[in-house]
């Protein structure tokens, strides 16, 4: 569901004017009295605002709320599955296990999760693939999985680019033995895969609904940019995002599909901040997304006027959060959906749905059918620590 995304070319943040109250001591104060006010007002503006490129503040002139963000995700709680699934699978034969993750497009989205899959073969001492469609093509995705078929492979995780058209393959695998495990984005469960790994999407939708409510103070117009408005894990998102909004003066007037093409994505933001000037808030759902409304606001000189929440960590939107052009990015963790994804397909092979079931149970989110990957939220002030946890995981890109 990922594509690339264009380059932007960066342009400085506009620097906020001084408030009104400031030019007005400056004029009426003495030399003695104006230096200690110049003091005074730095020290409140490092307190309220250190770290932050943001040039607006609201009409009282106190900086917005800060954004919460987040990078612990659901790692605890999957290590300690990963260590319970090792018990289990120990002593077992697995040595003839070969495994497949199959993704829906050829992305940086995919490099963490990629890494994962291979750190997780690797200790498990099996045969491992990793398949990514280059330009995200549902026939490619199916020529995929039939190729594997052919090659006797043992069970295979998938990020679906169609639902309906994904059904028939897994209940093909399923009937050959082959187990099959949905990961990134949820399948409906008559389609027969054992389970979901992955993002839960309507929370990751509140947690950006809520850096926007954040970002914009609690009022403005907001536009979504989004791949697909069909597709279950954006709807789920923009659904999570809406209801995070409830409440607030904060209204979605637009969602814009682009069709998962990068370009289009870039029109639909342009189009949006230059056709309606109310539009202060872009959401952009799919990873290429976020990149295209920061470049699009960015091109118009409205950095800091016009808030960004994205979804996903591509090299590209960490760039514009360094730049302050992005407020917030909601990022995932496939390193995850690979790395357990890999024990998971080796109990469901070994141990049966059944037993795998058994061990996976108490890890499960509410609705008792979603492994959670976690979901974090980036923001300037810990930029830096989740660059510096993707590094110490072996992820480039």
């Amino acid at each position: 569901m990922r594509t690339p995304t264009p380059t932007p070319t960066p342009t400085p943040t506009p620097t906020a004017a001084p408030a009104p109250r400031r030019r007005r001591a400056a004029t009426l104060a003495t030399a003695a009295a104006l230096t200690a006010l110049a003091l005074t007002l730095t020290t409140a503006c490092s307190k309220q605002g250190a770290g932050s490129s943001d040039s607006s503040t609201s009409t009282a002139g106190s900086a917005a709320p800060a954004i919460q963000g987040d990078i612990t995700f659901n790692d605890d709680n999957l290590a300690k599955l990963d260590a319970a699934l090792k018990s289990a699978l120990a002593g077992k034969d697995t040595g003839k296990l070969d495994l497949a993750m199959v993704v829906n497009v050829a992305v940086d989205y995919w490099n963490a999760g990629k890494t994962g899959f291979t750190k997780g073969v690797a200790d498990l001492g099996v045969q491992g693939t990793f398949q990514a469609p280059a330009n995200g093509r549902l026939d490619q995705q199916l020529s995929m999985i039939q190729t594997l078929r052919g090659q006797s492979i043992s069970a295979f995780s998938v990020s679906a680019i169609d639902p309906t058209a994904i059904k028939a393959p897994i209940q093909d695998a399923n009937s050959a033995g082959i187990p099959v495990l949905a990961i990134d984005s949820p399948l409906p469960a008559e389609d027969g895969a054992a389970l979901y790994l992955g993002t839960p999407n309507y929370q990751a939708g509140q947690k950006a609904g809520q850096a926007m409510k954040a970002a914009l103070g609690g009022k403005g117009e907001v536009v979504v940019l989004v791949g697909s408005l069909t597709a279950s894990n954006a709807v789920e998102r923009i659904q999570g995002f809406e209801d995070a909004l409830k409440g607030t003066d904060i209204k979605v007037v637009n969602k814009l599909a682009d069709s998962m093409d990068a370009s289009k994505a870039l029109s639909n933001a342009q189009t949006a901040i230059q056709t309606d000037p109310n539009v202060t808030g872009l959401y952009g759902v799919y990873s290429y997304d976020g990149p295209s409304a920061a470049q699009a606001v960015q091109a118009a000189g409205r950095t800091g006027k016009v808030k960004v929440v994205s979804d996903d960590s591509d090299a590209q939107t960490l760039k514009f959060i360094q730049q302050g052009v992005i407020q917030a990015t909601v990022v995932q963790s496939p390193y995850q959906q690979g790395y357990t994804g890999a024990y998971l397909l080796a109990a469901l092979k070994v141990l049966g749905k059944d037993a795998t079931l058994a061990l996976v149970k108490p890890y499960l989110e509410s609705d008792g059918t979603t492994l959670s990957s976690g979901v974090g939220v980036v923001t300037q002030e810990n930029l830096s620590a989740f660059q510096a946890k993707q590094t110490q995981l072996g992820i480039t890109g």
